[in-house]
């Protein structure tokens, strides 16, 4: 039996053996771990518990044939899945069974993750394209000789066209970042140079939006290493979610540091900031901003043409760069969204 209880202790994964008396003769560490301490001699229905591998358990034992089973479980505030594996095994006294667990939380995660996104794209996609199509039908039927109503219709379909084709460039842009994300740019970028650059070219928005955008940084290059093309996607879209939600006839700041020894990286690193003095953002809601189609006001996003990716395509792109996001905000006073880079 110690060889026994060394052999199971040496196994990685949660196991237990039932022996032909119906309790639990043997459990490993893992396994006491995941079920409970005091497990060994109990009947293997009052430490089981679940239907599923009650029943499985039950089968092994009258007819041997291996049987699969999902277990339940939790770890701390965290629910996790299990595949379970009956097998037979002989024991002195008649048939046993072996019963391993082996942890699929992750991979049941990615696959609603997974099921998430299809349903989101296509709730996205689904609106305007529905929108689309009952303008085409009024078009050719009781709009077709109304000039008014076709030029309105005509602007509705345009926008709703761009904003599809946004969310097709949005979902290109994420998939190649997702899929580079392991490896580190190591170009030089004058990060400096294109935060005026990017600035420049959204200062004809802002202004239109009624904004002042206000840029401060050091006068010297302030180089990292980074890919140029993504970073300039980071500050076009900070600089512009912060003309779209930063409120009328109120600037919108953007800061850039020297390089100096940050704390969230523990080296030499620059902080860009984009500040914005519009309603600000509920704390609860922060968390969850670089999620996928996250939205605190969808209506108001999708009027101003957001997509719901944007910031999910900052977060990829700074941890592309081995950078942090920071997200501040409070109610009424506005927000600030700081991205930390290393500077070698």
């Amino acid at each position: 039996m110690e060889s026994l209880d060394s052999l199971m202790a040496a196994l990685p994964l949660p196991v237990l053996l039932i022996g032909p008396a119906e309790r639990i003769e043997a459990a490993n560490p893992a396994a006491r771990t995941l079920l409970g301490a005091a497990q060994t001699g109990r009947h293997y229905i009052t430490a089981l518990r679940q239907p599923a591998v009650l029943d499985a358990v039950e089968a092994v034992l009258r007819d041997g044939k291996e049987r699969r089973a999902r277990y339940l479980g939790r770890s701390g505030s965290r629910d996790t899945t299990w595949d379970v594996t009956a097998g037979a095994v002989q024991l002195p006294g008649g048939r046993g069974v072996a019963l391993s667990f082996e942890d699929v939380t992750a991979v049941e995660a990615a696959g609603a993750m997974r099921r998430d996104f299809v349903t989101n794209v296509s709730h996205e996609l689904r609106t305007p394209i529905t929108a689309l199509s009952g303008f085409i039908e009024t078009l050719r039927g009781a709009a077709r000789d109304d000039a008014a109503a076709r030029d309105r219709f005509l602007g509705i379909m345009e926008r709703e066209a761009a904003r599809m084709s946004q969310l097709v460039s949005d979902l290109l842009s994420l998939s190649r970042v997702e899929q580079d994300e392991r490896l580190r740019p190591t170009a030089p970028v004058d990060l400096s140079g294109l935060t005026g650059q990017v600035i420049a070219l959204l200062e004809p928005i802002a202004a239109q939006a009624r904004l002042r955008l206000v840029f401060e940084g050091p006068e010297a290059p302030v180089v990292v290493p980074g890919d140029e093309e993504q970073l300039r996607q980071v500050l076009t879209n900070l600089i512009g979610n912060a003309i779209k939600y930063g409120g009328t006839e109120r600037p919108v700041e953007v800061t850039l540091t020297a390089p100096e020894i940050q704390r969230d990286l523990r080296g030499p690193g620059v902080r860009l900031k984009v500040r914005d003095h519009g309603d600000g953002i509920a704390a609860h809601h922060l968390p969850r901003l670089t999620e996928r189609f996250y939205r605190v006001d969808p209506h108001r996003s999708r009027a101003v043409g957001g997509t719901g990716l944007g910031l999910a395509i900052v977060k990829h792109i700074v941890n592309r760069h081995r950078g942090r996001l920071r997200i501040e905000s409070v109610q009424g006073q506005g927000s600030s969204l700081t991205v930390v880079l290393p500077s070698e």
